[in-house]
């Protein structure tokens, strides 16, 4: 549905009643003044008519109707289109959600299409008309301020994002916490959430700074410079927590499987320790014709031993002590 419709001249706004009428006044009158339509999870049949009223290109009306485009910057002879995808952090579950938000634009119009909940601008258009100033620049000074305040959304969420992966690095290399493994895959999804909305837009913004830029004059292409350096150094730190996250989960498993090592040696000793008094009870057992406490053991010269079985006990204890203290030295207990 359409949420906001409004002519500017000069940056002061004016009423529109009707897209089609206004759009013709506009045209017939060829001074600067443009029509900026802001519309929210509109409907096929809404858009359309929309889109009929203003002369869009058929591709970028499929591709909006479509949805769920990659970031990009599309030219179709004068007119423009645009895809952007705002992100959100939610602070309560630490995810990165995503949104849509996609641009008509050309020398006398723009429409704004927001798709989901992560695609906020209801706030921008009345600071704009606060400000005046970029609205002089008519339809691109407004994509300006829209893909500035995207970016901007993105440097904040990648602040959340390093505390984030500060405090998983700090729990896996500290003893006294544990950490899933479950907790780093996670935040690697939302990073990759992340550089799914940023990663593809620096080229097309790249190339409105270029050389053959569409851009009208010095001034906006100077904004959107600054815009793209504020989404390169985005992007950069992105890449950066990637690998770091890659790192720490590599540097997490390998704690698991030293930890497991150390539990096996562990048992393997205690099983050690538990085997050879087994062991000697088996073998020493055999040398009864009953229980050794209700009959005296004979040694080899025939004499009778009255303290054999004591003396067995002693040496399984003693074969335990000796095993433990070779065990504790070699760092396996």
């Amino acid at each position: 549905m359409i949420v906001n419709q409004a002519r500017y001249h000069d940056g002061q706004r004016l009423p529109c009643d009707d897209i089609g009428a206004t759009m013709a006044d506009i045209r017939s009158g060829g001074g600067s003044d443009f029509l900026w339509v802001g519309m929210r999870d509109p409907s096929s049949a809404s858009f359309e008519e929309v889109a009929a009223q203003l002369g869009l290109h058929p591709l970028a009306v499929e591709d909006s109707v479509k949805g769920d485009e990659r970031p990009k910057i599309e030219q179709y002879g004068d007119a423009f289109f645009a895809v952007l995808r705002p992100l959100r952090y939610v602070e309560e579950t630490s995810d990165v959600e995503s949104g849509e938000i996609m641009v008509f634009w050309g020398p006398d119009y723009i429409v704004t299409i927001r798709r989901g909940e992560a695609s906020p601008l209801a706030g921008l258009r009345s600071r704009l008309e606060e400000r005046n100033h970029p609205l002089q620049h008519g339809p691109w000074g407004v994509l300006h301020a829209i893909v500035d305040f995207v970016v901007d959304q993105y440097l904040a969420i990648e602040d959340e994002l390093q505390i984030d992966l500060d405090e998983i690095e700090a729990r896996v290399f500290s003893p006294d916490q544990r950490v899933d493994s479950g907790e780093i895959y996670a935040l690697k999804r939302e990073v990759l959430e992340f550089k799914r909305a940023s990663l593809p837009l620096a080229r097309p913004l790249t190339q409105l700074v270029g050389a053959s830029s569409p851009v009208p004059t010095e001034e906006l292409r100077l904004l959107f410079r600054d815009v793209v350096d504020h989404l390169s150094l985005v992007n950069d730190n992105t890449e950066s927590q990637d690998r770091l996250l890659s790192d720490v989960l590599s540097a997490h498993l390998a704690q698991v499987g030293v930890q497991q090592n150390q539990d096996m040696r562990k048992i393997s000793a205690w099983a050690a320790m538990a085997a050879l008094p087994t062991m000697l009870a088996g073998i020493y057992g055999m040398n009864f014709e009953g229980m050794p406490e209700l009959s005296m053991s004979v040694d080899v010269a025939g004499r009778e031993l009255h303290y054999g079985y004591p003396l067995a006990l002693l040496a399984m204890v003693l074969a335990c002590v000796v095993l433990h203290r070779l065990f504790k030295r070699s760092g396996w207990l």
